[in-house]
């Protein structure tokens, strides 16, 4: 059985060492999959594959980005939503 390799990128900042520019750096990554028009799930499906960025840690992120731009967020959804497949 072969298994799938995962092209995680080794000079990321350390989540334990450096906390804040991991956050800052998750924060990023998230901002470029709305640029992308990735939803939720696809964005920590891209983060945890080729980031190895936690969905646990990708989610909070999200969710405190969510908090802090409510409205963004309510936009984005909707437009998002009603795209075409």
């Amino acid at each position: 059985m072969k298994r799938k390799s995962h092209s995680c990128q080794p000079s990321l900042p350390c989540f334990h060492c450096h906390p804040i520019t991991y956050i800052r750096l998750v924060q990023h990554l998230i901002e470029r999959c709305l640029q992308l028009k990735m939803g939720r799930g696809e964005c920590v499906r891209a983060l945890a594959r080729h980031a190895c960025v936690h969905p646990i840690v990708t989610l909070t992120v999200w969710r405190g980005l969510e908090k802090e731009n409510t409205e963004f967020f309510q936009s984005y959804f909707h437009a998002t939503s009603s795209r075409p497949l």
